[in-house]
Formats: C-alpha cells, structure tokens, sequence
C-alpha cells in the first residue's frame, strides 16, 4: 500500500473514531468536501497547510496520525516514502519540516 493511501487510510480512520463527517473535516479547514474525499482515498496528499489545520480540528498530534506501526511492510512503506520524495522536491521539503517539529 502506498504512502498516500496509508496516509488517507489513517486520516479516515481518526476521523470516523472522532465521529466526524467528511463534510464537517472540509468546512472546519476550508476546502470543498472532494479535497477530503481525495485524500482519504489515496488520490492526493494534503497540502502541508491543510495536513496541519487537520491535525489541529482532529485534535491529533503528528505522531498518532504517522504511526505506522499496524503496518507490518514497513521497509516497504519507507522505500517508497524515499522514491517519492526524490522525485518530488517539494514533498521533500514538506517531510523535512514536518520531520524537524516532530523529532523533539
């Protein structure tokens, strides 16, 4: 499974677990109720704006929405994690902020 689709997968999981709606997530941060659909769906990644203002109405700090953990291929998910980010330099520079706030 890719990162996007982890990422989207955990977001809807946290969501349904703090029983909000989609629309709900889209109007507290917004962006039209697809943006939200999209990104539970694996189709795009938030942008780093939008991942933050969702983490701030879900109340969840960055570690419980990237644990991994449940997922047992691992070094697959970081395989990928580093494929994507050499490919894309603005997605690196967004992992690498988010890797800096969240190491401390």
């Amino acid at each position: 499974m890719g990162i996007k689709k982890l990422l989207g997968k955990r977001l809807k999981e946290i969501r349904k677990a703090k029983r909000l709606t989609q629309e709900q997530v889209a109007e507290m941060i917004g962006v039209e109720t697809p943006s939200i659909s999209n990104i539970e769906n694996g189709k795009y990644y938030p942008s780093a704006e939008n991942l933050d203002k969702i983490m701030n109405v879900m109340n969840i700090a960055p570690e419980e929405l990237f644990n991994c953990s449940d997922y047992q291929d691992f070094e697959k998910l970081i395989d990928e994690m580093v494929i994507a980010m050499k490919n894309n330099e603005i997605l690196t520079r967004r992992m690498y902020k988010f890797y800096l706030s969240a190491k401390y």
